[in-house]
């Protein structure tokens, strides 16, 4: 068989075709292909956070309902003006019950805590060391709210165990009328 000029043209046209088609045709469609692929995953992508902050959204909401019935809760414990007094009161059977001696109580000014009202009082309890812990901790079991921002102990020359605290106990309450009681 012999190579002429027809079929060395023949064969360049041959190989042509595909060489053509794969640039001009395949070539761009898996260029169009691949760019497809990138914007199905990037909308995938965006898919996927929506639903995340989609679940974020609900748990938010549940939880914001489980933090309102906390507040009603604490607000629950907060007296109002006029039974700050029974706190008192409370605190008063509490030191008599562990055999403490309530020396001085001595009520200051209400102080603004946020939407609250905070009625400070400063208290000097003498006793049994034992007695007044147990005391702190019958305290903190009260219904309300309160706190103490300071404390000072000294403990007795006299008695073994013996010891006199001051320190202020500060009950919150709700203001009503103005917020003074």
């Amino acid at each position: 068989m012999r190579f002429g000029l027809r079929e060395v043209i023949f064969l360049f046209v041959l190989l042509a075709v595909p060489t053509a088609s794969f640039w001009f045709v395949f070539r761009p469609q898996n260029d169009e292909i691949e760019q497809a692929r990138q914007e199905i995953a990037h909308k995938e992508e965006m898919l996927r956070k929506l639903s995340e902050v989609t679940e974020q959204t609900e748990d938010l909401a549940a939880l914001n309902t489980e933090i309102g019935k906390a507040i009603e809760l604490i607000e629950s414990r907060l007296p109002t003006a006029k039974e700050v007094d029974v706190v008192l009161t409370q605190v008063a059977e509490i030191a008599k019950g562990r055999k403490l001696s309530l020396e001085k109580v001595k009520s200051d000014k209400p102080v603004t805590a946020a939407a609250y009202m905070e009625q400070p009082l400063n208290m000097i309890i003498t006793g049994d060391f034992e007695g007044f812990y147990s005391f702190l901790l019958d305290l903190e079991q009260l219904e309300r709210i309160t706190r103490v921002p300071n404390l000072k102990i000294e403990r007795s020359r006299d008695q073994d165990g013996a010891m006199s605290a001051e320190f202020t106990l500060s009950i919150y309450f709700e203001a009503t009328d103005g917020g003074q009681s």
